[in-house]
């Protein structure tokens, strides 16, 4: 396999998984604004600019932070990089590179999903952001679902290890902002507002009814942490993304004869993680924990593209 097509089909699984992941936030983002038990008001609008990694973007605009814009910056701006709309733009793209290596109902939903994208023209009130999350979900979804019934060769595995990784670096932001930056000056731990937040949470990684069926006690703070970070039922779990990083470069690995930097890093995590406890996590500083681990997905990628030589 060439090693532009290889970088195709691993940044086409990025984009798609990062597309979805800030359209769920949006949706947990509105719904923490909108039906909070106390409305959450610019906070949760700021913190997911923060995990989206687009404050720096949005504050260049001059606009207020409030819903409507800050969702069109996230969602349809055509100026920020992290927006669905370029990421959807830049999923067909790579998409139409490796055409030949996708099969047909794939390349319809990254097709589809492009379509519907550009539809969506306004998002005047939050009927409007919500249609535009359920298509871009609901299209992401559908391309998931393509993907299962492709062939299990090394251009799936590679497209599915691009979603490991965007996976993995998206849910540690996610809880990197909560825990360092979200909860507003005064509120108390574990509060009304807290709990909304941490609900949040959950919602932006679909797993509300999941923690429900693994914890008895209730929402916990320190509960939401453990699930999201070491317990692997969960997709979009820290420990999930890094066992399938592992088990995916080893795949591809068999296949293509090309092992090397990135399967160190990767078992290196995740031997890391297998030894760390609940309570690790907490005593040696959640935050820290947190941004050392995406500091090492930022090298597990670089490690990716120089050993299959994307670059």
């Amino acid at each position: 396999m060439l090693s532009r097509t290889a970088a195709s089909l691993y940044w086409l699984g990025r984009y798609v998984e990062r597309a979805e992941f800030t359209a769920q936030l949006v949706e947990a983002t509105l719904r923490l604004d909108q039906l909070a038990a106390r409305p959450a008001g610019s906070d949760a609008w700021t913190s997911a600019l923060a995990v989206a990694g687009s404050a720096a973007g949005f504050a260049a605009t001059g606009q207020p932070i409030e819903p409507a814009a800050v969702a069109h910056h996230l969602l349809l701006s055509t100026t920020n990089p992290g927006s669905i709309r370029a990421c959807v733009d830049a999923a067909r793209h790579n998409a139409r590179a490796v055409r030949t290596a996708l099969s047909r109902e794939a390349w319809i939903s990254i097709n589809r999903a492009w379509i519907d994208v550009r539809e969506h023209r306004s998002l005047d009130d939050s009927q409007a952001i919500l249609a535009l999350v359920e298509d871009v979900k609901s299209d992401a979804r559908a391309f998931e679902g393509a993907l299962n019934r492709m062939l299990q060769n090394e251009a799936r595995a590679l497209i599915a290890l691009g979603t490991a990784v965007e996976r993995a670096n998206g849910t540690a932001r996610l809880l990197d902002v909560k825990y360092h930056l979200l909860l507003p000056e005064g509120e108390p731990v574990g509060g009304v507002v807290d709990r909304d937040q941490w609900t949040g949470i959950l919602r932006t990684v679909s797993a509300v009814t999941a923690y429900r069926w693994l914890y008895r006690d209730g929402l916990k703070p320190w509960l939401v942490a453990e699930f999201l970070i070491l317990r692997d039922e969960l997709p979009r779990s820290l420990m999930n993304s890094v066992e399938r990083i592992v088990t995916l470069l080893n795949r591809i690995g068999q296949r293509t004869g090309r092992q090397g930097e990135a399967d160190r890093l990767a078992r290196r995590c995740r031997q890391e993680m297998r030894g760390t406890s609940s309570e690790a996590l907490f005593q040696g500083g959640l935050h820290e924990y947190l941004g050392r681990f995406i500091a090492d997905i930022g090298a597990l990628d670089r490690a990716i593209s120089q050993q299959f030589r994307f670059t």
